[in-house]
């Protein structure tokens, strides 16, 4: 009996395999999935799908590329970024790896990281990838293993070499720093500005590297970058994405929630979560920006009515452009987590600080969710979606968003699986689940490069809209360390019935790496106060009676002593009738008993 058991299941798995590699396009595998599981898909095959995906990828990258930075999947041949390899894609992804229970793989990774990885050699290196990549991936592996010292010890050098970026006049770190000299160096280009996003996103790796370590000087680097940038009092809490690091000003007027602006938002939220809700000053900015964002930045396309989040070129008051960066569908999960602090809905709408804005936040972030996902359902041939579209407004046209020749690639970017994370987590919506492995199967079936051996790696995309002639897709040869990192990682969490990363208990970096929350001490707590806007001119409150301004009355005075004696005497006359002798004797009685 369990032998026909197992048969017929591996008979129906062998089915489904060949439908959904072979005979189907990814929504007519979706209908087959379910089907195949009476209505009611078995999550755990999914998620074990999805983990099988990470480990053909990697054993590919693991045979042709070992240790290599950079990935190209047609030609099989790595190369790395600099002289030396950075650990680009084993770091990056080795928490993934842990995460899914993949034992071989991590003490393959483990070795490597101990005998090979060095980073103090002659290199420029971008500070911002740097920490929320290779320090973030140390940080996490040395939280999911155990706290193996491995890891500790390469991030603490690691650290180290990055010191010299946070050397400017204002504390605004440069945008590169020489691993080996430490030397912080400005950017080549944007007249030496930093990205406002990437200054504004080393905080929780810098934060949890001084939880770790004790090295009160991370906390302090860390904080005194979102202290100057408050410092600017920026209108509806909505930023420019450069930033001079000599002066600490903000450069130029574009706002946006996409590239070199998107994280900045991430991270104020997040800062609050990491140190268990104690740290109000990044909650009170964060609730300022996205009221500023709804304010601002928020539009709905035609015909279908999508929300969307545009920007503003020439700054607040200028002209309002409807292009959306894929990057900015992290938004949705963001605002969702932020709404309830990571407990589920229900539990969320229990407590106390539950209000109409939080539930609006919410709303605001399923919506926006959805448009994500329309971002991909609704592109054909692939199901893909496109590094940026923008959104119509003009009720003429009958698409919700076009794509720009130029746009059309995917880099298989994590935002959107994100985003259907979070909100499956804090709902237990299935409907999150569905659109996840839809999204997910596209990536196989488009994705997906076979080589002559029959080993398998995925490929970015350099046009999703389209197909080469013999109906094979367009490919990059190209293979992010994200797709490792987070992509994969964050569909696996989607399909996880085991809530492995509880949200209660951790916040992940803008790189998907989980670290997990803490509280505040004595010397790791909030060292800084946000400033008093000047240039803002107070308001004197009006009590109002009747709609009329009520005057405020003085609290009375006592008079001095000369005009009470003066009253004394006319409300008692008789005292100046009397001789001198007895109305001294009188007065001085009276004016002893003012006392």
């Amino acid at each position: 009996m369990l032998l026909k058991g197992f048969i017929y299941s591996l008979g129906l798995y062998f089915v489904y395999y060949l439908a959904r590699n072979y005979l189907f396009q990814s929504s007519d595998s979706l209908l087959l999935f379910l089907a195949l599981n009476s209505g009611t898909p078995s999550w755990k095959t999914a998620q074990q799908e999805v983990r099988q995906t990470m480990l053909d990828s990697w054993h590919s990258y693991e045979k042709y590329a070992w240790g290599y930075d950079v990935y190209h999947p047609i030609r099989q041949q790595g190369e790395n970024m600099g002289q030396q390899p950075l650990g680009w894609m084993i770091v990056d992804s080795i928490d993934t790896l842990m995460i899914m229970d993949c034992k071989d793989e991590v003490d393959r990774a483990r070795k490597w990281i101990k005998d090979d990885l060095d980073y103090k050699f002659d290199y420029e290196v971008n500070n911002f990838e740097t920490t929320i990549r290779m320090l973030g991936g140390l940080l996490s592996a040395f939280h999911l293993s155990g706290n193996d010292d491995v890891y500790l010890d390469k991030a603490v050098g690691l650290a180290n070499s990055l010191h010299g970026a946070y050397d400017s006049p204002s504390g605004i770190p440069y945008s590169s720093v020489n691993l080996k000299s430490g030397a912080g160096i400005k950017n080549h280009m944007d007249s030496g500005a930093s990205s406002t996003a990437e200054a504004a996103t080393v905080q929780l790796e810098l934060k949890y590297l001084a939880k770790l370590t004790g090295e009160v000087d991370w906390w302090e680097k860390a904080e005194k970058v979102m202290q100057a940038l408050e410092a600017n009092k920026p209108q509806d809490g909505l930023v420019p994405i450069y930033v001079n690091p000599d002066t600490g000003k903000y450069q130029g007027n574009l706002i946006r929630l996409g590239s070199r602006g998107d994280s900045y938002y991430e991270y104020l939220l997040k800062q609050y979560l990491q140190t268990s809700e104690e740290e109000p000053i990044y909650y009170e900015m964060y609730r300022e920006s996205v009221e500023g964002v709804k304010k601002n930045l928020v539009r709905k396309s035609f015909p279908n009515e999508l929300t969307f989040i545009g920007e503003l070129e020439r700054g607040i008051g200028g002209p309002f452009s409807p292009k959306m960066d894929h990057l900015v569908c992290f938004y949705g999960g963001l605002l969702a987590v932020g709404s309830t602090n990571g407990l589920s809905l229900d539990e969320a709408k229990q407590q106390k600080w539950w209000n109409e804005e939080r539930a609006l936040d919410f709303r605001f972030g399923e919506e926006l969710t959805y448009t994500c996902y329309k971002m991909y359902h609704d592109v054909m041939p692939t199901g893909l979606s496109p590094e940026i579209v923008v959104f119509n407004e003009d009720t003429t046209k009958e698409h919700d968003f076009r794509i720009k020749p130029m746009d059309r690639h995917n880099l298989q970017r994590p935002e959107t699986v994100e985003s259907l994370f979070y909100l499956y987590r804090l709902t237990g919506d299935v409907k999150y689940r569905q659109w996840g492995y839809e999204i997910f199967q596209n990536f196989i079936k488009y994705t997906k490069v076979v080589n002559e051996h029959g080993e398998i790696s995925f490929s970015s995309l350099s046009d999703v809209t389209s197909l080469k002639q013999d109906g094979s897709p367009k490919f990059k040869d190209n293979t992010e360390s994200f797709w490792f990192a987070e992509t994969l990682k964050y569909l696996y969490l989607l399909f996880d019935d085991e809530n492995k990363i509880p949200l209660t208990e951790y916040v992940f970096n803008t790189e998907a790496h989980p670290f997990p929350k803490f509280n505040t001490n004595e010397h790791l707590k909030t060292g800084w106060r946000r400033q008093v806007d000047e240039s803002v001119k107070p308001q004197m409150r009006e009590n109002q009676v009747n709609g009329k301004p009520k005057i405020p009355q003085a609290q009375p005075v006592d008079d001095s002593i000369e005009k009470e004696v003066e009253s004394a005497l006319k409300e008692n006359p008789d005292l100046a009738k009397e001789g001198k002798d007895e109305n001294k004797k009188k007065l001085n009685k009276f004016v002893k008993e003012m006392h």
